[in-house]
């Protein structure tokens, strides 16, 4: 009984799980901040191991039917890509020329039908205020004729002071003759009337053509990183992957670390010629059926939907408002406007609830309230690439996050 009485009381561990869940939320904030500040950095290293896991099976193939060296089967890889690119934009050319050019005139209908559908909001306007100023001169007449019935007051009888009660003494007591009252007032007006320093104009920002200058510069400058980054991983082959399994300590972390891999790139690889594929058709479709209705630039329309559904939920969004604008500043029949976003919505209904789920089978479940938040949070910190990218890094998130026994809470959150 001594003993137990003597023994001590076990330590509760408390203040060890909270300040290890303290330095949990720090590293995720430092780690979210270096994402924000470093983005110019950690894009391109994103888009090119993204493209990596593309075009890797057919550096493979290339290499393995062909005979082509690594190096070679790269190189063509990369300047396939870089031509593919140059059609694209040569075939996007002239729609958007054209639609640059009568833009003016479909904005100018546009404002002439919002200034039709303003004038009944305002004709409501004018009978609200009109009731609004009716009301108050309610409310004054009442006050005035209440004031009337009330009696006069009596006047004062107090002494009035006179002009030459209110004039400053003298050092003497003696009022000077040649001091007026107005003298001060004269002179602080005087003083108030004084031109004030000319004020040096702000600095002007750059113009427009001078931000679309940078922003050319910065992409063509980011483009040119992905690909020669893209080209240096096509050639060095499985090298990162060779030194990844280098530097495991343990054999079984060299086997998790090669099943995470291999499942990685191939969910990413499958995830992403399949939804290039669905997109392919959605855009084939859509610009179809724009030209049907007479939109103008179906192609451009085709295009622009092909990248775009590229980006979850975010991506269909942008594509209906932007066909909404278009259609309204082109037809007149409320119709044949609504007909445009409507039959966009029904395609893309079509193919997230019927084609997607049959396309990507059963390796790609992810949670849809997790992808959305992840597509906001990755476009929250690096922008349009950043909402191009999500769906990627939320598929890799959860396959490490499964394969591994700290974080498989989170994978089960990820997943479906």
């Amino acid at each position: 009984m001594a003993e137990q009485a003597l023994a001590p009381a076990p330590r509760s561990n408390d203040g060890t799980g909270a300040r290890t869940g303290g330095i949990v939320i720090l590293a995720a904030l430092a780690v979210i901040g270096a994402l924000y500040v470093g983005r110019e950095f950690f894009v391109p290293i994103a888009f090119a191991f993204l493209l990596n896991a593309l075009f890797r099976p057919v550096v493979r193939l290339l290499h393995r039917r062909a005979r082509f060296p690594v190096s070679a089967a790269a190189a063509v890889v990369v300047l396939g890509l870089i031509a593919l690119f140059i059609v694209a934009g040569y075939a996007l050319s002239g729609p958007v020329k054209e639609w640059v050019a009568k833009a003016p005139e479909r904005f100018d209908a546009a404002e002439q039908k919002l200034g039709r559908l303003r004038r009944p909001i305002q004709q409501v306007q004018r009978v609200t205020d009109k009731i609004e100023h009716a009301t108050d001169l309610g409310g004054g007449g009442a006050a005035t004729s209440q004031s009337a019935t009330q009696p006069a007051s009596q006047p004062s009888t107090r002494p009035t002071a006179r002009p030459t009660d209110r004039q400053p003494a003298g050092a003497d007591g003696i009022v000077k003759a040649d001091e007026k009252p107005g003298a001060g007032t004269e002179s602080k007006r005087s003083e108030s009337s004084a031109p004030a320093p000319p004020q040096v104009p702000a600095p002007a920002g750059p113009g427009i053509a001078g931000r679309f200058l940078g922003t050319t510069t910065t992409l063509v400058g980011g483009v040119t990183e992905v690909l020669v980054l893209l080209y240096l991983l096509l050639a060095a082959d499985d090298l990162f992957f060779r030194k990844l399994l280098k530097i495991m300590p343990t054999v079984r972390d060299k086997k998790v670390a090669g099943e995470v891999v291999d499942e990685a790139q191939s969910v990413v690889m499958r995830y992403l010629w399949v939804t290039l594929l669905i997109n392919l058709c959605q855009g084939t479709i859509i610009a179809l059926v724009l030209w049907w209705l007479g939109v103008p630039g179906p192609v451009m329309w085709g295009l622009l939907t092909v990248v775009l559904e590229f980006i979850p939920y975010l991506g269909a969004a942008i594509m209906m408002v932007l066909l909404s604008v278009v259609a309204f500043a082109t037809f007149d029949s409320m119709g044949h406007i609504l007909a445009v976003p409507g039959s966009y919505l029904l395609v893309t209904t079509l193919q997230n609830n019927i084609v997607s789920p049959l396309a990507y089978g059963d390796r790609l479940k992810l949670n849809p309230v997790a992808v959305l938040l992840g597509v906001v949070f990755w476009w929250y910190v690096w922008g349009t690439p950043g909402a191009f990218l999500a769906v990627p890094l939320i598929a890799t998130i959860k396959i490490v996050a499964c394969r591994t026994e700290r974080f498989a809470p989170v994978g089960e959150f990820l997943g479906e």
